[in-house]
């Protein structure tokens, strides 16, 4: 069927009606009401899978088509129609979820879907009803201005106009003059816009607030975790794991980066020095976007059998959008089509090593879902956030030894991947932990988030605060509004660090034996969501980054490996 598959620029675009969407939904809950064996029953939920399998599928082409071009009218349009419309939908499938709940026949049902399904469905009845549809209606479109305003960026750099991952090639140039003008350039544009970005999220936040309490919880702190699908660790275990990273982890980052400033031999640094790690510049990758993609399929030859068909059908069938341009979403992602059983991946190649970044990371994501196509349950084939990126970071380690192909001096590579990756620990805690003080205090001002976010940069990355002179933007504490999860995807941020501990775990084993270790990821892919996360990786025989003492014993034999590169 995937051999068979159209190119993606064919596949027809069609707006769902979601009016009869919910009538469906409607009359197939009444069918579970009814259902008088539990052979019947059965039978009307794989009926309900499928539906939503096959809704899924054009929902989630409107959403790739509109952040490949968020300029297209016709998209805008149905993009406004699903944010105002899908929540209709949600509050049907949550009467379709109570009704398996309440079912005489979900003992059964358990039986054959297993348990797990059912806690996740509990915590979507928790989490969502109809008293919150006006709210969530509200929340989507907000969430669609503040993607397409980041999208609309335009900053005057030098006579030409680029968007804001454009100007990442420019901010890590060799020259340091050109980085210290496209850094000006860069946040001078960012704070002509930054009172309108603050409000969007002063609305997000207060929206998400009232949604909280209208369901009677005391802040959006819980609703959130039960939207995350957080179904086995808190909140307390989170400030624990965030206490462990700050003991731990930000002394060794601050290490790292004094010893990148030695290396520099920048003795002034500012925060445009800080995305520079030798005196001859980044390791840049070579050649052109589809001499990048030619390297990736060589690469994913040598890895597995799985990974060499899977990566080279998503390059065959156009299921890539690499690069960067006017009018395309910031950032990139994986999503799945269901129906088709392809993931398609969506980046913003800059010409910095980032690239390379992406066809490793996402493409994680996509093998395991091309893993997990197979898995009749939908809840099941993915696994929740922090599993998820397991699957993704882990993929760039295993990709280190073929960096020979993308890099002149892949040990440069090496060590910078694998410094970033440990230095991202305490700036990913600090988003978390930011998102705590926001729900906490809903009613703060503008200042007052920057303000603390601005103290748990002091808390967490202080040796990067002492770089911010001459820079309002992020003395002010602004660093924050360019991070969408932030925006778009509340407290879905703990997950990579949580995800990047494993990754860890998974190369100091591969390190030792990689092929204990791939299979073990192979195992950890084709689990997908069947379990909760710490389940998960317990199921894997790996370490849970909660329990005490896992972080400093993974990341520690990370620093002799650093230190064996030859990066001079």
């Amino acid at each position: 069927m995937q051999n068979e598959l159209p190119l993606f620029e064919t596949w027809p675009l069609r707006v769902p009606n979601i009016a009869k969407e919910v009538e469906k939904t409607r009359a197939l809950t009444a069918e579970i009401r009814a259902a008088a064996t539990d052979e019947e029953a059965l039978k009307l939920v794989k009926k309900y899978f499928r539906a939503s399998d096959k809704l899924a599928d054009q929902v989630t082409l409107i959403q790739v088509r509109y952040s490949c071009d968020t300029t297209d009218k016709k998209l805008v349009k149905a993009v406004n129609i699903l944010d105002e419309q899908i929540p209709l939908l949600q509050t049907a499938e949550t009467e379709l979820r109570k009704a398996l709940l309440e079912s005489p026949h979900r003992p059964y049902l358990e039986k054959k879907l297993g348990t797990h399904l059912f806690t996740m469905y509990e915590f979507a009845l928790r989490s969502f009803d109809e008293r919150i549809v006006e709210e969530s209606i509200e929340e989507n479109k907000l969430s669609t201005a503040y993607s397409t305003l980041i999208a609309g960026c335009k900053v005057e750099f030098r006579g030409e106009t680029y968007n804001l991952s454009q100007m990442g090639k420019f901010m890590q140039d060799l020259d340091r003059e050109t980085r210290k003008e496209a850094s000006k350039a860069y946040y001078d544009y960012l704070t002509t816009r930054a009172d309108e970005i603050e409000e969007l999220y002063d609305k997000l936040v207060k929206v998400r607030d009232k949604m909280a309490k209208k369901l009677g919880y005391a802040n959006y702190i819980e609703l959130g975790y039960l939207r995350m699908g957080r179904y086995d660790y808190n909140q307390e275990d989170v400030a624990y794991y965030r206490d462990q990273i700050a003991r731990f982890v930000t002394p060794v980052a601050g290490k790292l980066t004094k010893a990148q400033l030695s290396r520099t031999g920048i003795r002034d640094p500012h925060l445009y020095d800080l995305a520079i790690q030798f005196k001859e510049g980044n390791p840049l990758p070579i050649g052109t976007t589809e001499e990048k993609i030619e390297r990736a399929k060589k690469m994913y030859d040598q890895l597995s059998p799985e990974a060499s068909q899977y990566f080279r059908l998503m390059a065959d069938k156009h299921l890539l959008d690499l690069e960067t341009r006017p009018g395309k979403q910031g950032g990139g992602y994986m999503t799945y089509f269901p129906i088709r059983q392809v993931p398609f991946i969506f980046s913003n190649f800059n010409g910095t090593l980032g690239d390379v970044d992406v066809l490793t990371h996402e493409f994680g994501h996509s093998f395991q879902g091309f893993m997990g196509k197979d898995i009749k349950v939908p809840d099941y084939r993915t696994p929740t956030m922090e599993g998820a990126e397991i699957d993704s970071m882990s993929m760039e380690f295993f990709a280190h030894p073929y960096m020979d192909l993308f890099f002149e001096n892949p040990e440069r590579y090496r060590y910078v991947h694998l410094a970033d990756s440990i230095s991202f620990l305490p700036y990913g805690v600090t988003v978390d932990e930011f998102q705590h003080w926001v729900y906490l205090h809903p009613e703060a001002t503008p200042d007052e988030r920057d303000a603390e976010w601005s103290r748990l940069e002091e808390k967490y990355t202080p040796y990067k605060r002492a770089c911010y002179k001459d820079n309002a933007y992020m003395s002010k504490g602004r660093r924050w509004l360019t991070q969408g999860h932030i925006f778009n995807s509340p407290f879905y941020y703990i997950d990579y660090t949580l995800a990047q501990v494993m990754a860890f775990q998974f190369f100091n084993l591969d390190r030792k034996d990689h092929e204990l270790a791939w299979k073990r990821y192979l195992k950890l892919c084709k689990m997908g969501g069947k379990y909760p996360f710490r389940t998960l990786v317990t199921k894997d025989h790996m370490k849970d980054p909660f329990a005490p003492g896992v972080i400093e014993k993974t990341v520690r034999p990370l620093l002799k490996v650093l230190r064996e590169y030859n990066i001079d």
